[in-house]
């Protein structure tokens, strides 16, 4: 798969110096801004050209919003965090989430996972399948995003 032969470096330092490249991130306004929107060009729905999917307003809010608050090392640490400190749930019942759930997929996500899986892990209900959108759906297909949110929601009302 591509994305493992070429897209995949950033889960490496990630996983193993989080804070290392968070230093390095908060230190470059400019290296930041070119990590995020290399991320945003590559792992999204936009064939190549990020403005088709954000706005520059957008693409600058984001990048305001990790430099200010300096959290790229956050969102870094995640990585780290999941592979040294794994969640593990608290019973041994399955689905392992039973609460009611649902799943939005969108095709070009760097990553997809099966339904099957799903449906083992998760007490799951509905399983929207959507032809456009990436990693970034909820930024790429907001209207689309919430009204399956909504759809879902709905028969649990009461």
């Amino acid at each position: 798969m591509k994305f493992f032969r070429d897209g995949s470096g950033y889960s490496a330092i990630q996983l193993t110096r989080p804070q290392t490249i968070a230093f390095a991130m908060n230190d470059s306004p400019a290296g930041l801004c070119a990590w995020i929107l290399e991320k945003r060009r590559e792992w999204s729905d936009c064939e190549g050209d990020v403005e088709k999917r954000f706005s520059k307003d957008e693409l600058l809010t984001t990048m305001t919003l990790y430099w200010a608050t300096q959290t790229y090392g956050t969102s870094a640490r995640y990585y780290y965090e999941a592979i040294h400190n794994p969640w593990s749930p608290s019973h041994d019942r399955k689905p392992v989430v039973e609460a009611p759930t649902a799943a939005a997929v969108f095709l070009r996500e760097v990553i997809l996972m099966p339904r099957r899986w799903a449906e083992g892990y998760y007490n799951l209900k509905r399983w929207t399948v959507f032809d456009r959108g990436g990693h970034f759906a909820p930024m790429e297909e907001p209207a689309r995003l919430v009204e399956d949110i909504r759809a879902f929601f709905r028969p649990l009302r009461d």
